[in-house]
């Protein structure tokens, strides 16, 4: 550890093989792997190697969010039902827009992190021979999905850190990024680190500067969270994707957000078993009076919307796929559609749904087919919602107890919410960014296409941790870095980080805050689950103007912390530019509704004939997918001197690799390391 003063702030250096930033269930588990293999090449000490980089240890929505019974996607287990890596990168790509070498790499290395897991110390659940049972998911063609409990990707999270301090590996902790270092230009650019600001040592002068110096950088911050107003992501999660975008890392899938009902008290999915209990659904005006059965006008029986109510269970992402016919998507609308009236909706499980005077009354024998045979094996025929919910899943009952709502008094107001990207970063079949040494796992990492099965980010998030680290181990080895010869470009970027770390330029700087506020607003309003391309696009030339303001005006800190707020607000607004681009982008070459939104045209199919356009008065109409674009994956490069900041292409999906080598030709390329290449 180092320390040279820049400007007036002494600014602290660390130098480690690699860093990774953020400390979620990705990141952990790409610094453990790196131990691993570290010590299997000879490595004594890889805690003098290996750092972890986090905002806060305890954040994050590995840390912080779940659902009813939290889904991880792994390779089958039963024993009698076979499956394969081939079938399970099938079901990755069905939808399109996914790349099927990364596909087939997150299902050959499925069962080996899944155990990874288990011998870690995660509690999934085995039946009396020792089979991990399992169940199905969303956009699952078999049995798939495990579970933990609510608290799954916590309890990865937490046993893989157990893991980590066994090696003694640093995690520096309350750093938040500010900058991502680069030297060179062109195909030579690389990262050589990570600019930090200690929130817990900030203060009126002494700003905290911290440089991570890295000859890989691992990137496993999580989503742009906090993008969105209406959101299911913890409240602090607001990713890094302006500062990777400016470092030079390229955008892609960013308009592939994944949308559902969740609660907005406590943020929480409400998939699974809390739909599965067939709640109540009702409504009331901003002041919580006037309740309203908002569903009944729009089901022609109780039969056919308590069902849809179940099935959003493991239909719960919303899917314009699942809209016409009445289907269960057409529920998340119906809620979307009294929101947007100002009304507020709630889940009530106290009571079982209620029809109207052309209804009959709820009965759990007039359920269809699938319904009815889901309760009747798991034993949920109670009288109530609140009953079934108990039998079927007491502990998500108890996720709510824990945070102060008891499901057992009171209903549980909700929303339909951001919960997920499933684009980010683009990343080759070791998680290696363009720039090369730059690595991208988790939720930053762009791989899961239009639609994914549910729990299948956590199992990319980690078969993409242990890729990382094995090519880092075994290609760019474990040296430290030296940039002696880079110092001049590495202090003359501190240098202007810590000039923009001071307030902004006279009375017409802008508050942090209230551009944020700003951002989250327009990103719901226009890149959220219901979309249209001419409002898309003001809300782009917007959202540009945003940030050449902030870049102009600069921010007005009222005091030391609040330097933290600035960086965030500066990022995220060029994290809504690029996203927007991407909306625009799509839209113009006339992509339709897919993965998790829909896209409102004129002259397209109704949605339904009571779901009411405001503007027009007309019923509100929707364009179908363009599915010949499932064969590409839309790129978004940051490109300063064009007039939306950044640059778009379509590219062709890789194929899965299907040449299958003998065992000792294969094995002759494995000891020569010719694997690493190929």
């Amino acid at each position: 550890m180092e320390t040279k003063k820049i400007g007036d702030q002494t600014v602290t250096f660390h130098r480690y093989n690699t860093i990774v930033v953020g400390a979620g269930a990705a990141g952990m588990n790409c610094a453990v792997h790196l131990c691993e293999f570290m010590k299997q090449k000879g490595v004594e000490d890889p805690a003098e190697r290996v750092a972890v980089v986090t905002g806060g240890l305890g954040l994050g929505a590995s840390r912080m969010s779940g659902s009813d019974k939290q889904t991880y996607y792994k390779m089958g287990t039963s024993p009698d039902v076979a499956d394969s890596a081939e079938e399970f990168a099938k079901s990755l790509t069905a939808a399109g827009c996914c790349h099927g070498d990364t596909a087939l790499a997150e299902g050959i290395g499925s069962l080996r992190e899944f155990y990874h897991l288990v011998q870690a110390g995660v509690p999934f659940p085995t039946d009396p021979m020792g089979s991990f049972i399992g169940y199905k998911t969303d956009h699952d063609p078999y049995e798939r999905a495990t579970s933990a409990g609510p608290k799954t990707s916590r309890f990865m999270s937490h046993c893989l850190q157990k893991q980590l301090e066994r090696y003694a590996v640093k995690i520096h902790d309350k750093q938040e990024m500010a900058h991502l270092l680069t030297v060179g230009s062109g195909e030579s650019r690389r990262i050589a680190g990570v600019v930090t600001v200690n929130k817990k040592n900030i203060d009126e002068k002494n700003r905290a500067v911290n440089v991570f110096l890295g000859s890989n950088i691992v990137l496993a911050a999580g989503g742009p969270g906090e993008l969105f107003k209406t959101t299911v992501y913890p409240k602090a999660q607001l990713g890094m994707h302006g500062l990777a975008f400016k470092a030079g890392l390229i955008g892609a899938n960013l308009t592939e957000s994944q949308f559902g009902l969740a609660s907005i008290k406590f943020r929480w999915n409400v998939s699974g078993t809390y739909m599965q209990a067939l709640p109540r659904l009702f409504s009331t005006d901003a002041d919580g009076n006037d309740e309203k059965e908002f569903l009944t006008g729009f089901f022609p029986s109780m039969s056919r919307m308590a069902t849809n109510i179940f099935l959003k269970g493991y239909q719960w992402p919303f899917d314009p796929q699942r809209i016409e016919n009445l289907q269960s998507s057409l529920i998340d609308i119906l809620v979307f559609n009294e929101t947007q009236k100002g009304r507020r909706v709630y889940m009530d499980f106290l009571h079982n749904p209620v029809g109207n005077d052309s209804m009959d009354q709820f009965d759990i024998d007039a359920l269809e087919p699938e319904a009815k045979e889901y309760l009747q094996k798991a034993g949920a025929l109670q009288e109530t919602p609140i009953m079934r919910l108990a039998h079927m899943n007491p502990l998500a009952i108890d996720i709510y107890k824990e945070n102060r709502i008891d499901l057992y008094s009171e209903p549980l107001e909700i929303a339909v919410c951001a919960q997920h990207n499933n684009g980010g970063f683009a990343v080759d079949k070791w998680w290696q960014s363009n720039i090369p040494g730059t690595f991208v796992i988790g939720e930053m990492a762009g791989t899961h296409g239009v639609k994914r099965p549910g729990g299948s980010a956590l199992n990319a998030g980690q078969t993409g941790g242990l890729r990382a680290a094995e090519y880092i181990v075994n290609v760019r080895g474990c040296d430290l870095p030296d940039y002696s010869d880079k110092q001049s470009e590495i202090d003359g970027q501190l240098s202007e980080i810590v000039t923009s770390f001071e307030a902004g330029k006279g009375p017409s700087a802008l508050a942090p805050e209230e551009i944020m506020e700003e951002i989250r607003n327009r990103m719901t309003t226009s890149a959220g689950h219901i979309r249209e391309l001419k409002d898309a696009r003001k809300a782009l030339k917007e959202a540009t103007e945003l940030y050449r303001n902030i870049k102009q005006k600069g921010f007005t800190p009222a005091n030391g912390k609040a330097v933290i707020k600035s960086i965030q607000a500066e990022h995220l607004a060029l994290t809504s530019v690029a996203f927007l681009k991407a909306v625009v982008e799509l839209l113009g070459q006339g992509s339709g509704s897919r993965g998790s939104h829909l896209v409102l045209v004129e002259d397209g199919v109704e949605i339904h004939r009571d779901v009411i356009n405001k503007a027009t008065g007309e019923a509100l109409r929707f364009k179908p997918e363009n599915e010949s674009l499932r064969n590409s994956v839309l790129h978004v490069e940051y490109d300063e001197s064009s007039p939306d900041l950044f640059g778009c292409k379509n590219v062709k999906l890789r194929p899965a690799p299907t040449d299958r080598k003998a065992f000792e030709p294969a094995w002759q390329d494995y000891r020569e390391g010719k694997i690493y290449g190929s």
